[in-house]
């Protein structure tokens, strides 16, 4: 045991995983690790060797692990560990630990642990490498059968889904200066504390030290899997240098192409996302706000005011298969994030970060809570939240929503005969909307909402009932009319009350619409 840390016995408390005297660490010991490391210099973690870190994806994905050699296999733990290796896009490894009632002691790499696609990988592997994470198993269907439902692994990074999910969006410690002109300051995870479940146990415990050139953090991440996947996290950070714009919270997605945008030549699905909106609960103005995705022509930021956040997330609406046509990604299963504030949350802003690509591969969608207090060097901060992985609805909504969006040129037939305009479709459904009577006095409320009223010409707006599939079309004919970056607000009411989510959307330049604008 090391001269930082200390024990107590452990007492009832909120997150308790042990019976009544059993030794447990304190999440100030990892605040004071945290703490000591940002009054020192940041020394970046050595690399793997470059054999590792030089395997395309491919091959790295054929060294597995061997499920019988998982962490808590042969106990009465509900939940077991599986390691993760080093290699590919995982160029640094974690010290592992694990809390059980005997106290703390590391989790060593075991090599026979792996197979690997040959003998020569094998053979140059060090005895000593260490992994590059863990991923967390539970038996989600209610049985025996264990499978994956979280995974540490990759700089501050973890991905959660519920029971019916597939991987898809990540969350993060905290992102640094995402998508400025200087450049994203990357702080990793250095180091974890597994605390062992109790049998029978529904829920679990870690802890994580979070390092980086600007800032260092103490992290404790309370598990509840299930068909909503829960994450209680309390963090306390700790500022070496000022940072121009940080990111609390942030969730990190795909966003290729969707019913909204272009589709790129040659692609034969209709869709191809792990998420498709942006969605935000503002307590302060009463109203949920949703922006769906795009795949922009240029890196574009968008700073959304929130008066008192209730909370925010990136969703992944569609649900069904034929909206994708993919049999191996399947992006109907994966899952929505969504995140709720507890304690320590400021005033602020949800900033939406969308980043051009040409391929499904790479993660494109950043959100998170940017405080609007500047940070110094010397700043610390305590906050506390939840992170709820599954389906559609793990934010509680209860009014109408968004279903999709369509954008497209309003001189064509069906869409008018206007030059140099847009159609643009929205299909709401949900909530109070699947109550209504066909023939209800449905109006729909169309304004800009960046302030710049100039920017855009709204010709005409309207709703209609489509028996088809009982939703209420709500049909937008604009015309971008000055440079910026003009916002459509739009959403249906009844007798003056909302029956819908704010949908907004940005007409900018950089709209994804017709690529190289």
């Amino acid at each position: 045991m090391h001269s930082g840390t200390r024990w107590l016995i452990a007492l009832v408390l909120p997150g308790l995983l042990y019976a009544n005297g059993a030794w447990a660490l304190e999440f100030k010991d990892i605040v004071d690790k945290a703490k000591a490391k940002a009054e020192g210099e940041y020394q970046p973690a050595p690399e793997v060797p470059g054999f590792l870190r030089d395997l395309d994806y491919r091959t790295y994905q054929s060294i597995r692990f061997d499920p019988q050699a998982s962490l808590w296999r042969g106990g009465r733990s509900r939940f077991q560990v599986r390691m993760v290796p080093p290699g590919s896009y995982y160029a640094h490894t974690v010290k592992l630990n694990e809390v059980d009632a005997e106290g703390v002691k590391p989790i060593p790499f075991d090599k026979s642990g792996f197979s690997f696609p040959d003998p020569e990988l094998a053979k140059r592997v060090p005895a000593d490498l260490g992994y590059a994470g863990f991923k967390l198993t539970y038996p989600m269907g209610g049985g025996k059968e264990q499978e994956q439902f979280l995974v540490f692994a990759g700089a501050s990074y973890f991905r959660g889904v519920g029971a019916d999910n597939r991987f898809g969006l990540s969350a993060r410690g905290i992102a640094i200066d995402t998508g400025l002109p200087s450049g994203e300051e990357v702080p990793s995870f250095v180091e974890f504390w597994l605390e062992r479940p109790g049998g029978g146990s529904d829920r679990m415990r870690v802890y994580g030290l979070l390092d980086g050139p600007s800032v260092t953090g103490a992290y404790r991440f309370d598990i509840h899997p299930g068909a909503t996947t829960r994450i209680d996290v309390t963090a306390e950070l700790f500022y070496r240098n000022p940072v121009e714009q940080t990111g609390l919270a942030p969730l990190t997605s795909m966003f290729y192409y969707g019913e909204n945008t272009d589709r790129p030549d040659g692609e034969w699905r209709p869709q191809v996302h792990d998420s498709d909106g942006l969605l935000i609960h503002d307590l302060g103005a009463g109203e949920w706000l949703w922006r769906p995705l795009v795949n922009p022509s240029r890196l574009r930021l968008s700073y959304l005011q929130v008066n008192r956040l209730a909370g925010f997330g990136l969703m992944q609406r569609d649900t069904d298969f034929h909206q994708f046509e993919d049999t191996e990604a399947r992006y109907d299963q994966r899952p929505s994030a969504w995140v709720a504030p507890r304690q320590g949350w400021s005033d602020g802003e949800v900033v939406l970060v969308e980043i051009p690509t040409d391929s499904e591969t790479n993660d494109n969608i950043v959100a998170f809570w940017k405080p609007k207090e500047p940070v110094q060097a010397g700043d610390s901060r305590k906050l506390a939240y939840s992170i709820h992985f599954g389906g559609n609805n793990v934010s509680g909504q209860d009014t109408g929503r968004a279903l999709q969006t369509f954008v497209g040129d309003g001189s064509r037939p069906g869409g008018g005969n206007e030059q140099g305009v847009y159609r643009i479709i929205v299909d709401f459904a949900g909530g109070p909307l699947d109550d209504l009577e066909p023939d209800a006095a449905v109006v729909s409320h169309v304004s800009e909402g960046s302030g710049n009223s100039e920017a855009i010409e709204i010709i005409e707006h309207f709703v209609e009932y489509v028996e088809a599939d009982g939703s209420w079309r709500l049909s937008m004919l604009v015309r971008p009319v000055a440079k910026g970056n003009p916002v459509l607000r739009g959403r249906l009411m009844l007798n003056d009350k909302p029956l819908t989510e704010t949908w907004t959307y940005s007409l900018g330049p950089n709209s994804g619409l017709g690529q190289g604008q």
